[in-house]
């Protein structure tokens, strides 16, 4: 897909990597919908990126991925604004073991929401153009991670729901492809949260452990997550794939051994 003159929603694109999302897609021409519950931050990058780009080619809408009805309109005003919608990037995310269930609302919940959401607009027996819906998981979702297991959880979750969606859309001629990003360690707020009580709850304590495995692994700069996201969008012949960016080797994909039995569309 050429990205120029597509149009891109992200959820929890005020800042970290949605931000530098909506950066690189700008970038390359596209025009970007932010969606973020911190109507603030959001406020300040849309003004920000309205320095670099045409004012008209961004739109920010202060939207709690929690809430059904929210993502719902927020949907539908991307689509009114614009008059078209082809790249859903399923963002926003949280660690927090304390109240792990809003983690799971947040991290798998709204990804399979707002899946839905963008299959609704973009599928072509829908009436749809088509498009790409791109899930962000983690690298957590791909091992354990013994000192954020709810967070863990739910990245495994976008990575299964993303991968069987990819193939009912194949088998169904959606025209959408669907693909998992799963980033190691980066400098974003969620870094942030390991030192707080009120996110880590009972392992709060091994927190200096995490910030070892952060100095091990490496911490990345988001824009080289938003690099990932540009190759998988405009690469038409991915789908199902879940890519891998980490410090060391950089932007690859995991590899599966075939599924013993696919069927057929009916």
């Amino acid at each position: 897909m050429d990205v120029n003159g597509k149009v891109a929603l992200v959820t929890g694109g005020a800042q970290g990597i949605g931000r530098a999302f909506a950066q690189a897609l700008l970038s390359k021409g596209a025009k970007v919908a932010l969606l973020d519950r911190n109507a603030e931050a959001g406020q300040q990058s849309k003004a920000a990126l309205d320095e670099q780009f045409e004012a008209q080619r961004t739109l920010f809408i202060p939207c709690d991925v929690t809430e059904p009805e929210q993502l719902k309109g927020a949907f539908k005003k991307v689509f009114e604004h614009f008059g078209r919608l082809d790249i859903v990037v399923n963002n926003a995310g949280v660690n927090n073991e304390k109240d792990w269930e809003s983690t799971i609302q947040i991290n798998l919940t709204s990804v399979i929401r707002g899946t839905y959401l963008g299959l609704e607009y973009m599928r072509k027996g829908n009436g749809g153009d088509g498009g790409v819906i791109i899930n962000i998981s983690s690298l957590a979702g791909l091992m354990p991670a013994a000192f954020q297991p709810v967070y863990c959880a739910t990245k495994h979750g976008v990575i299964g729901f993303t991968r069987s969606i990819a193939v009912t859309a194949s088998m169904e001629n959606y025209g959408v492809r669907l693909n998992t990003i799963c980033p190691g360690f980066v400098n974003t707020p969620i870094l942030q949260s390991i030192d707080k009580e009120e996110n880590m709850g009972q392992y709060y304590s091994y927190k200096d452990e995490i910030k070892n495995m952060m100095q091990f692994y490496g911490v990345m700069d988001p824009s080289i997550i938003a690099e990932g996201l540009i190759t998988i969008i405009e690469d038409d012949t991915l789908n199902g794939e879940v890519m891998k960016i980490t410090a060391s080797q950089g932007i690859h994909f995991q590899e599966y051994s075939q599924t013993p039995y696919t069927s057929s569309k009916r």
